[in-house]
């Protein structure tokens, strides 16, 4: 039997010919600079190939699975990949549903649940514990009413479906089970000191503001009142305001006439109201994220359902207790802290009572502490699944692989590093280990240094990217790698290249200073920012520091200086805003959800090439003829998609390349205009590094590019669309946008994790573009488990001891050299070796 994958003359992309031998049932790590080649060697080649083989064998049609570029694969297995795009972004999911540790809590708490009956407040035991037969409880099962044993009050038997919230015997009446309802922001919709007449609504044009106003007065004559459209919004009394804001059918302006029947038509003065037409356009979009999103930005709030207080689950399923636990106080604990209520359930449970729930809390044993292995432990079940980062996103599935139990799987993993702090990347290598002893073979995107040394064999893809990268610069174990003089992995495994240290710059005193923040876990915080430097706040996951930056300091930033946004967490107050004239805040959120939208387009690079080529064409073709968003230029047949969305039946659709155009999006004549030997699909399909050396001599968009190159995305296609950014590729194009714009004088910038994704080299790379902006007098704040960020950094603040509960102290901070030496730092150690 072979032991080995073997690959020969894989040509996908940039890889140049590749052929190579991978070790099966062993933990290997390919790693490279960003875009050498690696993703698609793991992804688009090996794993592609083993599912493609895999459903052959089981005769199933293959022909919507294309075969990768590739000569042979010999040696595969089935394989599952773990990547880091979100599968999941739903409000009604949780961490405790994707993982169905809620699930299972809901059959505990429907068994052996206690709850104050409602007539005479005693506590109703159990349905065991009255002979009830509990066994026929599910997912669907329809609550009966037994008499309460005390006063014979008819009560709803616990049932499964009563503590869910996605079910209408569990979740709140008032929000519906997603635990916060949308409200309008008057101050965004209407600006109060304008009249109607004179634009007071902010999102009506000349032509709709015309349309409305006879409206509005038939409605107010309707009613018997004035509506004086020349009076400033803020001067009209509540019934004209609640009319205008909420209309005639509203709760809100029908407690002014309760007697009085609403206009039959609009032109007799049925009026919908401004913030009433948001919400209804905003409800009937549940599936256009875009829209939704423009939504909020316009004028609505997401505030907590004050009903259940952001719970979710109606009162009585609040009220239910298991030895004096509500189902909501268990979904707040900390994973690590839930093992450990469960651990200590057979002591507090009963003879007959324990007989009942031991297999579900041995099954809820073994979940929970499979979530605690990937390091995750610091989350709740109740976090919602869209606020989780891509490697928390990835961990999660990484725990549901090692409760499968399969063996002989080929396992492809992204980068399951992302966002994990140091102290705990030996647990996660202990669970990728563990993954191979059952008989797996695991196949490892990585960068983080102390992986690749953990790692039975290393492929280092290179030596640089896009066109320089593709080919195989170093394999074996890691200290073979690390004698390789050719390799860039090799030369910071073996410490021939050092990452930057700190210039522990002085400032100039200036300092943010946070005061009492209490947010989710910190505890009541004052902590010092120094601005003018470039400064790391850094702890174990879940410590609190996008707690303490994003839902803080940026929040409140972004009403101090645009005077809109989200409610800032819990905090005294700010000082120190004084020294500050922008505050700019760059997450790892997705740049766009619209397939059409690329790397082109988003940074506005795409703008002036097209100029550059309608200038080509001589008058003949506009800027407009070499967009693939607009007709004209574009090919008809497709809509400038390149593809056809094909339907097969019962099969899912099938896109296939566009035949008029050849998957190339524009019409002949338009790409008939070329540059430089290349033309505008040509131009797309190139890599930044590539578009610098063509554009070279056109400011406009070499600055742009020369932006995007120094964040480490040289190697990234003009094209690639939006929806297929990681997490630390979107940010990073986001940073090379925002250091296009004019700077104002003294801007903060706010990074989260940019080193996601980075190679040691890109790293260093993107470090001196930060250092530039300090250089240039502005101050930096990263949040960052990267120790080469960490020790370039002027000043660090460690967060913990631990994350969840046990975290949300400044366990040290000061230069990186002071935090090494903080004896309590979990960090320091780390800075130290």
């Amino acid at each position: 039997m072979d032991t080995f994958i073997r690959v020969t003359g894989a040509r996908l992309h940039n890889l140049r010919n590749v052929s190579l031998s991978l070790p099966k049932n062993k933990l290997v790590v390919l790693t490279g600079l960003s875009g050498s080649g690696k993703s698609t060697l793991a992804f688009d080649t090996l794993h592609k190939e083993g599912q493609r083989q895999y459903l052959e064998s089981l005769g199933m049609v293959t022909g919507f699975v294309s075969k990768p570029a590739v000569d042979s694969i010999t040696g595969l297995s089935p394989s599952i990949s773990v990547d880091q795009h979100h599968t999941n972004r739903s409000p009604r999911s949780t961490v405790g549903t994707v993982t169905e540790v809620f699930t299972y809590l809901r059959l505990l708490w429907s068994r052996i649940g206690v709850r104050p009956c409602p007539g005479c407040g005693k506590d109703i035991p159990p349905p065991y514990a009255e002979g009830a037969d509990g066994d026929e409880d599910s997912e669907d099962s329809e609550a009966e009413q037994r008499p309460c044993p005390h006063c014979g009050t008819p009560v709803a038997e616990l049932v499964m479906g009563s503590f869910s919230f996605n079910k209408p015997a569990g979740a709140c009446p008032e929000c519906t089970g997603l635990g916060e309802v949308i409200r309008p922001d008057v101050r965004r919709l209407v600006d109060g000191t304008r009249t109607v007449a004179g634009g007071a609504v902010k999102g009506w044009n000349a032509k709709y503001t015309d349309w409305s106003i006879p409206v509005l007065r038939a409605a107010a004559g309707h009613y018997g009142f004035t509506f004086d459209m020349d009076a400033p919004v803020d001067e009209l009394g509540d019934i004209p305001r609640d009319l205008l804001l909420h209309g005639v059918e509203s709760p809100e302006f029908q407690r002014h006439f309760p007697d009085t029947d609403p206009p039959a038509t609009v032109s007799g003065g049925r009026f919908e109201g401004v913030a009433t037409a948001l919400l209804r356009r905003y409800n009937d979009r549940a599936d256009d994220a875009e829209y939704r999103e423009r939504a909020e930005q316009q004028g609505l709030l997401k505030q907590p359902c004050m009903e259940c207080g952001g719970t979710r689950l109606r009162a009585e399923s609040r009220a239910v207790t298991v030895h004096g636990l509500t189902i909501v106080e268990a979904a707040r604990l900390p994973l690590a802290d839930l093992d450990t209520w469960l651990a200590g359930l057979r002591e507090r449970s009963g003879g007959d009572e324990w007989l009942l729930v031991e297999p579900v809390v041995a099954d809820l044993e073994e979940r929970v502490r499979r979530l605690v292995d990937v390091g995750v432990g610091y989350l709740t079940l109740g976090q919602a699944t869209p606020s989780l980062s891509a490697g928390e996103t990835q961990r999660l599935r990484l725990a549901a692989l090692l409760g499968s139990g399969l063996t002989g799987v080929l396992y492809v993993l992204d980068e399951p590093t992302i966002g994990l702090h140091p102290s705990d990347t030996e647990r996660l290598v202990r669970v990728l280990r563990r993954l191979r002893d059952l008989g797996n073979t695991v196949l490892v995107i990585e960068h983080d240094l102390d992986v690749l040394r953990a790692a039975d064999h290393v492929v280092d893809v290179g030596p640089g990217a896009g066109r320089d990268g593709g080919r195989i610069v170093a394999e074996g174990t890691p200290e073979e790698v690390a004698e390789v003089e050719g390799s860039p992995t090799g030369a910071y495994l073996s410490g021939r290249v050092t990452p930057p240290v700190s210039r522990e710059r002085g400032g100039g005193g200036a300092a943010l200073v946070i005061r009492g923040a209490r947010a989710h876990n910190l505890k009541d915080l004052t902590v010092r920012i120094p601005l003018g430097r470039l400064v790391t706040v850094t702890g174990p996951s879940g410590s609190g520091k996008s707690t303490l930056l994003l839902d803080i300091l940026d929040r409140a930033a972004r009403r101090r200086f645009n005077g809109a946004g989200e409610q800032p967490g819990e905090h005294d107050g700010i000082d120190g805003w004084a020294h500050l004239g922008k505050i700019v805040t760059v997450d790892q959120e997705p740049v766009s959800r619209l397939p059409r939208s690329n790397a082109a387009t988003y940074s506005e690079v795409f703008t002036p090439i097209r100029e550059v080529f309608a200038a080509r064409s001589k008058g003949a073709l506009t800027p407009g003829h070499f967009s693939f968003n607009t007709a004209g230029g574009r090919c008809g047949r497709c809509e400038g998609a390149g593809v056809l969305s094909v339907h097969m039946h019962f099969l899912p659709a099938v896109d296939v390349r566009c035949p008029a155009c050849r998957g190339r999006r524009f019409r002949h004549e338009v790409l008939g205009v070329r540059y430089e030997g290349y033309d505008i699909a040509a131009v797309l399909e190139a890599t930044v590094d590539e578009a610098l050396g063509v554009f070279r001599e056109v400011p406009a968009v070499a600055g742009r590019l020369r932006r995007m190159a120094d964040v480490g995305l040289g190697y990234l296609p003009l094209g690639q669309p939006a929806t297929t950014l990681s997490g630390g590729e979107a940010q990073r194009l986001k940073l090379a946008k925002e250091l296009g714009r004019r700077a104002a004088d003294r801007t903060l910038y706010v990074l989260d994790e940019p080193t996601t994704g980075l190679h040691a080299a890109d790293t260093a790379r993107l470090l001196g573009v930060l250092q530039r902006l300090v250089d240039a007098g502005h101050s930096v704040i990263t949040i960052e488990h990267n120790v080469d960020v960490m020790r370039a950094s002027d000043w660090l603040i460690d967060l913990g001891p631990v994350g969840g509960s046990g975290g949300g102290r400044v366990v040290a901070e000061g230069t990186p050299r002071e935090v090494s030496e903080a004896r309590a730092s979990r960090t320091g150690g780390f800075l130290a070796g």
